[in-house]
């Protein structure tokens, strides 16, 4: 491992689908600046710096970065150590499509990079762990109890794996536009995801007046937070967790 990667890290989780993998689109109120002490680990288990990501000629963003931002920024980092964002969420991956469940292709990746993060520094450890995920489930029409039940089981591994029982856990909202296109599928996963984080001494987010890609730049695309939007969702995350 390179020198100026070196830990030891406080290490969030971040996984789910799109929202989560990050989207976003337009200008922040702050744009994200790189930072030395955050980083990547991706899913090649590569460590680089946390940064927006080029995709079709465009930057995309996603809220962790702004999460990490807020964390550093409130003193939570202690000198000498960085912050570690495990990059394990794929877009349009659901629990019915065989990609979250304890035997499935994403939730084992999600595990195996835990186990990777751990082995980096002995001094290492778990500080949040962020979720943002069940569009696919909507569509795939979940049912509240099947999804509570998934979700339950997801987050009860993780905090076995990071050896952090009271890990920190935040979940959100969908983006109001596409969710009010698709209210009568969306509810019922919604509903879960706050039983979950009731049950599981977790945070529930709200969105209800975050923009959609679509609505920041007019580019149809209706089910993604905008750049703007996530940035307002990390550092929301992040006061959900440990406060103003």
């Amino acid at each position: 491992m390179q020198n100026e990667f070196s830990g030891p890290y406080d290490i969030i989780v971040q996984a789910g689908q799109s929202n989560s993998e990050g989207c976003g689109l337009g200008e922040a109120a702050e744009p994200y600046a790189p930072d030395e002490r955050i980083l990547y680990l991706t899913s090649h288990l590569v460590l680089a710096p946390a940064a927006e990501r080029e995709r079709d000629g465009q930057n995309v963003s996603d809220f962790s970065l702004f999460f990490a931002r807020e964390y550093v920024r409130a003193g939570r980092l202690a000198p000498g150590r960085r912050m570690l964002i495990l990059r394990t969420a794929v877009g349009g991956t659901g629990f019915l499509d065989k990609r979250w469940g304890k035997q499935d292709d994403l939730f084992l990746n999600m595990l195996s990079m835990i186990r990777h993060a751990k082995g980096l520094h002995p001094e290492s450890r778990f500080v949040a762990f962020l979720w943002h995920q069940g569009e696919t489930d909507a569509t795939l029409k979940a049912t509240c109890e099947g999804h509570r039940q998934n979700l339950a089981g997801l987050l009860d591994a993780v905090r076995t794996e990071t050896e952090a029982p009271c890990l920190p856990f935040v979940a959100g909202d969908f983006v109001q536009e596409w969710k009010g296109q698709n209210l009568a599928v969306c509810e019922p996963v919604i509903a879960a995801i706050r039983q979950v984080c009731q049950d599981k001494n977790g945070r529930f987010v709200e969105t209800g007046d975050l923009f959609s890609n679509n609505q920041q730049i007019k580019n149809g695309d209706t089910i993604h937070f905008s750049t703007a939007s996530l940035e307002t969702l990390g550092k929301r995350c992040y006061e959900a967790i440990f406060g103003k």
